[in-house]
């Protein structure tokens, strides 16, 4: 470490063998120089006050350029010294190279806003930057874009063709619009442009660009050509929302428009409509959900967790589905956002916690588990507790069998309760799992502060593993931080055989993704929960 000794006007009186030789100087050349021309002061405060003499302590970071001109961070703390050296008064100055931190900070900040893929900016941030803009009180505009027939393009040339052309969708965004405004890949085929103090004129002007560039943008895989076709919702606020979760509804369904459109291909949404087609969706699937409910209108279906190096399956992560007409499943995604917004989440959760229940009576003597996913909004369900103790006496389930996943962003949302939520649940003797991790941390402190067993990372890594970098700088990071607060790894998205191998170089015990096993019904696995099921 930097050791500096200061007199009373601020110059070096004294510097220890190792500040020198970072700095490859002598010590004639820095004695009776200022500290303050030798390390200058960044643009940012001094943490714990004035660097001053009268204070009794005080941190800060400098810059130190070296001969070969890079620049380092360094973090200083000052004291004045107790005994005055020959002279005056005199401080001590010591100094930490916190450079390579500084630099992975800033990595994972970067990485944790940001799509792997594309290197857009993800749907965290862009939520967060629509709902700074609609604080500033401008008005402004979200246009958002989904790609048309893109399951084709992985159907017929697989998922790396798929991707590519992704990368060229975000490249011909961000290179025509990037001064525009902010760009985001929300996921999957989905994009979001965010054009602050846009009027509606300008968002069609925008619109009208966007479709021919992309209709000119594709490649051609295994004789097939594909093209970036899409589909182009757009809605202002402040007319269609007053938050941000109401203009990514707005613009949703303005994209749905579009779809539905044919020609134009781009669809803006009138406030009427708006009101109307928004308040029938919601009363027609709050409806829909609450006799679901009542009625045990849900199937459950189960994917397998698999133990990569021998393939094993002890884990099946239970997932929801709604019972449609003529035996037909819906997807979640057309009812979950619903729940969550009507408050019928938590119902939701406790049907599926006392089925999923039910259904591991019959299977833990195996030594099978199985894990539930619980939402943001029952993390702040006080009776979950007792009913998790209720069900758990009821079922005869053991609750070492039961995994229960809470996402990464609702632990970020509300740490705090997070933390005592799980704590609880494993205090029940119930195991515990981070869902999607990588895409809303910061920082990996909040890893081991975080009572889980289990760390799911997120399918967008592990999807491009074999083609970008960073995702495998972050993936080994991961495994190495789960393997050192002694979590168990679990790879998300595992969509082919090429993945395996390098997941277990990691040291990633288990994997999850098509490639393993694809979701089925719930009593396909345990044909004894059947009864359970379809009890009214």
């Amino acid at each position: 470490m930097f050791i500096i000794i200061q007199d009373e006007h601020g110059r070096i009186s004294l510097v220890n063998d190792y500040a020198l030789t970072v700095m490859e100087t002598q010590e004639e050349k820095l004695l009776g120089r200022l500290f303050d021309d030798v390390f200058p002061a960044r643009d940012t405060a001094s943490i714990g006050g004035d660097a001053s003499l009268g204070d009794s302590t005080s941190q800060e970071e400098r810059c130190l350029r070296t001969t070969e001109g890079r620049q380092r961070t360094i973090a200083w703390y000052h004291a004045p010294l107790p005994i005055p050296l020959e002279g005056g008064p005199s401080r001590i100055s010591v100094g930490l190279d916190i450079t390579e931190r500084k630099i992975a900070e800033a990595r994972l900040t970067w990485l944790a806003e940001r799509d792997p893929l594309t290197e857009l900016y993800n749907r965290r941030y862009f939520h967060e930057a629509l709902a700074l803009a609609m604080q500033r009180g401008r008005q402004g505009a979200v246009l958002l874009l989904d790609l048309d027939q893109f399951k084709d393009v992985n159907e017929l040339s697989g998922h790396p063709t798929g991707d590519r052309l992704l990368r060229m969708v975000a490249d011909t965004l961000f290179q025509e619009f990037g001064h525009r405004g902010v760009i985001a890949r929300l996921g999957g085929d989905e994009f979001a442009l965010l054009l602050e103090g846009a009027d509606a004129g300008q968002a069609m002007y925008v619109a009208k660009q966007i479709i021919p560039l992309l209709e000119n943008t594709g490649l051609d895989a295994g004789g097939q050509r594909h093209r970036a076709a899409a589909s182009l919702g757009i809605a202002l606020y402040p007319d269609h929302g007053n938050n941000a979760a109401d203009m990514m509804a707005s613009a949703d369904l303005a994209m749905y428009k579009a779809k539905e459109g044919g020609i134009q291909r781009w669809h803006l949404l009138s406030t009427v409509e708006t009101a109307k087609d928004e308040l029938q969706e919601r009363v027609y699937w709050v409806e829909r959900i609450r006799q679901a409910i009542e009625e045990d209108g849900f199937e459950l279906m189960v994917q397998p967790i698999v133990r990569l190096n021998d393939r094993n399956v002890r884990h099946y992560e239970v997932l929801l589905r709604m019972r449609g007409p003529k035996g037909s499943l819906i997807a979640p995604l057309h009812f979950i956002p619903v729940a969550e917004r009507s408050g019928q989440i938590v119902q939701l959760d406790r049907w599926v916690l006392r089925h999923s229940l039910q259904a591991l009576k019959h299977v833990q003597d195996k030594g099978i588990s199985l894990a539930v996913n619980l939402s943001g909004q029952t993390l702040h369900d006080d009776g979950l507790k007792q009913f998790l103790v209720e069900e758990l006496s009821a079922s005869g389930a053991d609750p070492n069998y039961l995994i229960l996943e809470i996402t990464e962003t609702a632990a970020v949302t509300d740490f705090s309760t997070a933390r005592g939520v799980l704590q609880s649940i494993r205090d029940l003797g119930c195991r515990t799992a981070l869902d999607d991790f990588g895409v809303g941390f910061s920082s990996f402190h909040y890893l081991g502060e975080l009572p889980v067993d289990f760390i799911k990372i997120d399918g967008a890594f592990i999807r491009s593993l074999l083609t970008n970098p960073d995702s495998r700088v972050i993936v080994r990071a991961i495994a190495d931080i789960c393997a050192g607060f002694s979590k168990q790894a679990i790879a998300e998205f595992v969509d082919q055989e090429a993945l395996v191998p390098l997941l277990e170089s990691y040291g990633i015990t288990y994997g999850q993704g098509y490639h393993l096993g694809r979701p089925v019904l719930l009593t396909d696995v345990i044909p004894e929960a059947l009864g359970n099921i379809n009890r009214a």
